[in-house]
């Protein structure tokens, strides 16, 4: 089992399939193993995180470390705490508008569910409103936000994005820095202290 989540892996790390459609040579990013406590799935890349191949090496890592984790680098870079990875495993670049384009359907279709077949964790992150529609396409966000949901029978938590552009949201929704957070924080303190 453990010697087929590799082979995927490393297939996965190789993969250029999107090479015409970006215009540039994609660079997948996935961290962590098949024992990861925590998996934590977004929409994609950012283009720091393009040139960096580091997850969440940019301002909405920063914030979603050090302020809402309340963690450190070693404890979220560590392989046998966090699974990191993405609806797009690269960076898909910027539409007209300037916003990241949508993730190409082949790459969450094709990959995300089998990794997640392998992976022996105990909670699900899932950040933002993107990744959430593809995992709980029949869901309310907002609602999903604020409660405690399941995917393969185990505790799943929704996020917004932590992104500086965000800013609208957490502007109405006052009760997620309030309260919400900081139960999340109490849940993901609790999960990387027990013991494989």
């Amino acid at each position: 089992m453990e010697e087929n989540f590799n082979n995927l892996i490393k297939e996965l790390k190789k993969c250029k399939i999107c090479k015409d459609r970006f215009g540039f040579v994609p660079h997948p990013v996935v961290l962590g193993n098949i024992n990861s406590k925590i998996v934590q799935i977004s929409q994609a890349p950012s283009a720091t995180v393009h040139k960096t191949l580091k997850p969440f090496t940019d301002q909405s890592g920063k914030k979603l470390k050090y302020e809402w984790y309340k963690i450190t680098d070693e404890e979220f870079y560590n392989p046998n705490n966090f699974y990191i990875t993405s609806l797009s495993h690269c960076y898909p670049g910027k539409d007209k508008k300037g916003n990241d384009k949508t993730p190409p359907k082949i790459c969450y279709d094709k990959r995300i569910k089998k990794e997640l077949n392998y992976i022996n964790n105990k909670l699900y992150i899932i950040i933002g409103a993107k990744a959430a529609k593809v995992l709980f396409p029949n869901e309310n966000y907002n609602d999903l936000i604020f409660k405690n949901n399941y995917i393969n029978n185990k505790l799943t938590i929704v996020l917004p994005h932590p992104s500086p552009l965000n800013i609208k949201w957490f502007k109405d929704h006052p009760e997620f820095m309030e309260k919400r957070i900081i139960e999340v924080r109490k849940i993901i303190n609790k999960i990387l202290n027990e013991k494989n």
